[in-house]
C-alpha cells in the first residue's frame, strides 16, 4: 500500500532526473520513494519548481499544502488521467435533476448521521450517559427521508451535529472548552482539533475521488462552488466521525494531546508543530488500520474504504446499483 508523506520542516522539494528529494535548511537530505508515496503533505515553509510538478503529475501525485498556523490552505492536484465524458454527463444530470441529487444528499446524511450515532453508543455502552443525545438525533434522523430540498436537509445535518457536539464534554474524560463549533478561525482546543483533522479527513476523500472517473466539482450535498473540490466534502462527511472524531476522543482520554500542545492568540487557536505532528501520526495510522470487509470478505484498509466509496457513488450514477452512505458495522 503507498504511503503519505509528511513534511513538517522548511526546505526545498526538488526533482533531480528521476528521484524526489526534500532538503532541509541545515542542507541534510531525504530521498522520497516516489513510487510508494500517494500523496505529499506540505506543513513547513517548503520551495517547490514546475519540474517537480511535472513529476507528480506523471506519477498522478497530488501535494496538500497547510500554512503557518496548520491550517489547510489547498491541493496541488494533478491533471486527471481518469475521464470518462458518459460519466461526467452522468454526474451533472445526477446534480440537475433536483429528485436524484436530493436522494443523494439524503444518502450522505443519512450515513454521516449514523456514524455519529454509532459514535454516541460505543461511548454510552461504556458507563457515559448519553441516552438524551442518542435519542435525540434519532429524532432528527426519522426526518432526513421527508426532507423536501437539499437546504432542509443540511439544516437537519446542521442540528444533529450540534446536538452531536454538546454530547462531547460527556465522552471527553479531561475538562474542555467546547459550546458550538466555530470554524474561522477555531477559537479553542477542541474546535482546533476538528479544524485540523477534517482538513485531513477532506484531502482524503480528494486523493482517492482522483484515482476514480469522479469529478471533484460537482457534489449533491454540499453545493458546488469555486475553488474547492466539493464532492470532497460530501464524501468527508460520511468518514468524519470515523476518521476525525473518534481520532480526537482518543487523544484526549489517553492525555496524548493536552493543552501544552496548542498556541492561542487573539480569538485564535491552533495546534504547534509537536502536536501536529502527534495528529497526523494518529490520523496515518488510522488510515492504515485493516478491517474485514463484510461484503467483499477480504481485508481492507480504512483509507480503501473512502475508494470504495467512491466505486459505490459510480455505480449509482450509472444505474447500477443505489448507493447507500458508509455505515459502520463494527
Amino acid at each position: 500500500m503507498k504511503q503519505n508523506y509528511y513534511i513538517f520542516n522548511n526546505g526545498c522539494l526538488r526533482r533531480q532526473e528521476n528521484t524526489i528529494f526534500f532538503e532541509k535548511e541545515d542542507g541534510t537530505r531525504n530521498v522520497i520513494p516516489i513510487e510508494n508515496t500517494e500523496a505529499v503533505y506540505a506543513f513547513g515553509e517548503i520551495d517547490f519548481n514546475t519540474k517537480l510538478f511535472n513529476y507528480l503529475a506523471q506519477k498522478g501525485i497530488p501535494v496538500h499544502v497547510f500554512n503557518y498556523y496548520g491550517f489547510y490552505s489547498g491541493s496541488y492536484y494533478p491533471r486527471e488521467t481518469l475521464n470518462s465524458g458518459q460519466l461526467l454527463v452522468k454526474q451533472v444530470n445526477h446534480y440537475t435533476n433536483m429528485r436524484h441529487r436530493l436522494a443523494l444528499a439524503r444518502a450522505f446524511v443519512n450515513g454521516a448521521s449514523f456514524n455519529i450515532v454509532k459514535n454516541l453508543r460505543y461511548y454510552n455502552n461504556r458507563g457515559k450517559d448519553l441516552g438524551e443525545y442518542i435519542n435525540a438525533i434519532e429524532g432528527y434522523r426519522s426526518r432526513i427521508e421527508e426532507s423536501g430540498a437539499v437546504e432542509e436537509l443540511m439544516g437537519i445535518e446542521g442540528n444533529i451535529r450540534n446536538t452531536y457536539y454538546k454530547a462531547w464534554p460527556t465522552i471527553i474524560d479531561c475538562e474542555i472548552e467546547f459550546e458550538r463549533r466555530v470554524k474561522q478561525p477555531p477559537d479553542n482546543m477542541i474546535n482546533a482539533l476538528i479544524s485540523y483533522l477534517n482538513s485531513l479527513v477532506y484531502t482524503t476523500c480528494l486523493g482517492e475521488i482522483y484515482h476514480t472517473q469522479l469529478n471533484p466539482l460537482i457534489s449533491f450535498l454540499h453545493e458546488p462552488g469555486e475553488r474547492r473540490y466539493s464532492l470532497s466534502l460530501d464524501l468527508a462527511e460520511i468518514f468524519k466521525p470515523i476518521f476525525s472524531d473518534r481520532i480526537i476522543f482518543t487523544l484526549l482520554n489517553r492525555q496524548q494531546i493536552t493543552n501544552k500542545d496548542f498556541m492561542t492568540e487573539v480569538n485564535l487557536c491552533y495546534l504547534n508543530e509537536s502536536g501536529r505532528k502527534t495528529v497526523v501520526r494518529e490520523y496515518d495510522e488510522r488510515l492504515k488500520t485493516v478491517i474485514t470487509h463484510k461484503k467483499l470478505e477480504r481485508q481492507v484498509s480504512y483509507r480503501h474504504l473512502v475508494r470504495l466509496e467512491c466505486y459505490k457513488l459510480v455505480k449509482h450514477l450509472i444505474g447500477e446499483q443505489e448507493y447507500e452512505g458508509f455505515k459502520i458495522w463494527w
